[in-house]
């Protein structure tokens, strides 16, 4: 098996995380790389390929490769904790924008999902939350109005969670979180800064209290280069 373009793969890597080459920096042409590394075209674009998979560069047609900012935030797929909380532990303050906030009569796959009756109502919330100056996540709430009665724009763009245990004494107690890739949306292009990406992560989540009430659903869609999710297993 022809293990060249996993030989190049690994020398740009390399180079990438040694900062020999920056975040915005273009990669060589795909003549220049055949040329350097003595290989075919199809060797080449194998490299890239698998260099753009797994988040190192972005191709951009017409115009080449380069390089992406490889400082991913852990994101923790256990556990639940607010934004807010994360944007501590890793030192990076979240800014949140609330581009929508209403208490809607939702449809029935909300209703379905939250355990509603057909009439309960839920408070819908959109937020895009930025990092470094970029729109990089965008979060779709519904939480249930029987248990959240007023909600502010002020509280959604401060700490939703904060609000529900702090103010209103609710104990949030767990989740369940399930985690796929989806193509972007015109959503998702209108809200969040994609730079040109067109797959986005989904984490959509079940949120409940300490009594077993489903208070919450969540989808929070995350542009793929910033983020790398993790969690904590133990065989027993």
């Amino acid at each position: 098996m022809d293990k060249k373009y996993l030989n190049i793969y690994n020398v740009i890597v390399s180079k990438i995380e040694s900062k020999e080459y920056q975040p915005n920096d273009k990669l060589p042409s795909e003549k220049e790389l055949m040329d350097e590394y003595s290989v075919s075209r199809d060797t080449v674009r194998k490299s890239l390929n698998m260099l753009e998979q797994n988040g190192y560069i972005q191709k951009t047609k017409g115009k080449g490769s380069f390089v992406l900012d490889i400082n991913k935030f852990n994101f923790p797929v256990s556990g639940v904790v607010s934004l807010k909380e994360i944007g501590k532990k890793i030192n990076s303050p979240i800014e949140t924008t609330v581009e929508a906030l209403e208490c809607i009569i939702p449809k029935k796959n909300i209703t379905s999902g939250l355990e509603l009756n057909p009439d309960d109502k839920v408070w819908r919330i959109v937020r895009a939350r930025s990092m470094d100056g970029e729109k990089v996540i965008l979060d779709k709430d519904y939480v249930a109005e029987k248990f959240v009665k007023n909600l502010t724009e002020d509280i959604c763009r401060n700490s939703l969670y904060e609000y529900v245990e702090g103010e209103l004494g609710l104990k949030i107690a767990y989740a369940k979180k399930e985690i796929t890739v989806q193509n972007a949306t015109e959503e998702d292009k209108k809200y969040l800064d994609m730079k040109g990406f067109e797959m986005i992560v989904v984490v959509k989540s079940y949120t409940y209290l300490d009594d077993t009430s489903l208070f919450q659903y969540t989808e929070s869609r995350h542009r793929p280069d910033k983020f790398v999710f993790v969690d904590f297993a133990r065989r027993h």
